[in-house]
């Protein structure tokens, strides 16, 4: 079935002349010179994307793009003669997928048209696989924290040219998420290439991202290429990025800035088409204020920081995380392993998992290899996930024995556990207890505790 275009410009020519060229490439196109006309055309049918002219005979066409995007989920590319900076960024903010001035190529427009249906594709996927709760590019999960943090990587990912900063804890899943942003982004069938910023010395990793000459140093007996060329077109992911020497950071900058490098030991400058995304489980904010991470490399990294939830923040994703890796470590050891029992389970849910998705798999992979019947029990878990479910079973500060309970002492203990395991938060600390911000800030003063 032919995809259908909604085609609105008041310019005659460029309306006919486009409209005809899409449909030669085999698109529906239902063409309008007007706002009134192009709403006419929506109440018979639903495209599956919009060009839209900004300045009408009836109106701004950001109208419909507000209309189009917010009732419908029909992605528009904007068309003007009167492009400006300010223009460009107000379409985008109210939902445009791309914007072109006119006078434009009409392969240009085939292509970012093109592009815009395959990302809108894609993005469709993702929001079906998450209502299912299933996965995608290996991430699973469809709790709130997840769904919000999948909901930003679907308008991030489009944005090929742009740098992402991939913040979380250790184990939380930011290499899947690269990969993930990579698959979605027009980039898709070209190298994602991931390198891990501590593995290497500095020398080392210098001619590992940026290539060597012959000759530059001992041992290099050939010419090689680095990471950075072999990733051109695509996307280049650097792992722990926290760990990357001052001297690399420059160059690294510079590479970001204006897409050329050097080999070690040339003289020649090379270009290379790469879309950086790093992670880190460190606060570079902190690193910045030490003097151990350049400041304007912070800020060409974060340009769309996207930060992953711990596990303990996602507890609804466990048990669909749980059994993903079940099926995946019985196709590995040819086991037929059905799940947990109950016990089991409810200790997996206990668990504070301060290694992540990570340590998850892990556990389960142990307890998959371990199991011989139809369903994994508690001895198959590791001591420190039993443990912690003895621990709970304690009821520490709950019970309530002979001499009674300070409610005073308790609720200060509760106070500082909730805030300890937001990591400061005061709005999630207060979610987990029940209490608004401007409560929690009331207990803490109470205790003569400000910041």
């Amino acid at each position: 079935m032919s995809e259908r275009i909604l085609l609105l410009d008041d310019d005659d020519l460029i309306r006919t002349v486009v409209a005809e060229r899409l449909k030669r490439r085999g698109y529906d196109v239902s063409a309008a010179r007007s706002l009134a006309e192009a709403r006419a055309i929506l109440k018979g049918t639903h495209p599956d994307a919009a060009l839209l002219d900004i300045r009408l005979p009836d109106g701004d066409g950001t109208e419909l793009l507000e209309e189009l995007t917010e009732e419908g989920d029909v992605p528009c590319v904007m068309i003007t003669a009167h492009a400006t900076i300010e223009s460009a960024v107000e379409a985008l903010k109210k939902g445009a997928e791309d914007y072109l001035e006119k006078p434009f190529s009409l392969d240009r427009l085939e292509a970012t048209l093109a592009a815009t249906l395959e990302r809108t594709k894609l993005r469709r996927e993702v929001r079906a696989l998450r209502r299912a709760g299933g996965a995608r590019g290996g991430v699973v999960g469809s709790s709130p924290a997840m769904r919000k943090v999948l909901d930003l990587v679907e308008r991030v990912a489009p944005a090929e040219t742009a740098t992402v900063l991939l913040l979380g804890e250790t184990g939380a899943g930011k290499g899947i998420m690269a990969r993930l942003i990579h698959d979605l982004s027009p980039r898709s069938d070209r190298p994602f290439v991931s390198v891990t910023c501590s593995a290497l010395a500095e020398t080392l990793m210098e001619s590992e991202l940026f290539g060597h000459e012959k000759g530059a140093f001992t041992d290099a007996h050939t010419m090689k290429r680095g990471l950075v060329e072999v990733a051109s077109g695509g996307t280049l992911f650097l792992d722990e990025i926290g760990e990357l020497s001052l001297g690399l950071q420059s160059k690294l900058l510079g590479f970001i800035e204006d897409k050329t490098y050097r080999r070690v030991g040339g003289t020649d400058d090379l270009k290379a088409d790469v879309r950086v995304i790093a992670a880190t489980n460190r606060r570079l904010e902190d690193e910045v204020a030490e003097g151990r991470f350049r400041q304007d490399l912070f800020y060409r990294l974060r340009v769309l920081p996207v930060e992953l939830p711990p596990l303990r923040h996602r507890r609804s994703d466990i048990p669909l995380l749980a059994e993903t890796f079940v099926e995946r470590f019985n196709r590995e050891f040819g086991k037929k392993v059905k799940g947990f029992s109950p016990d089991a389970a409810a200790l997996l849910d206990t668990y504070p998992w301060p290694g992540n998705v990570r340590e998850l798999c892990n556990v389960v992979e142990r307890a998959v290899l371990l199991t011989e019947g139809p369903e994994i029990n508690v001895e198959a878990l590791p001591p420190e996930v039993r443990d912690a479910g003895e621990e709970s079973e304690d009821a520490g500060p709950f019970a309530l024995g002979p001499s009674g309970i300070d409610l005073e002492d308790l609720e200060r203990k509760l106070l500082f556990e909730a805030l300890r395991r937001a990591e400061g938060n005061r709005t999630e600390a207060g979610r987990l207890l029940g209490l608004s911000r401007h409560q929690i800030r009331n207990r803490l003063k109470k205790y003569g505790v400000e910041t």
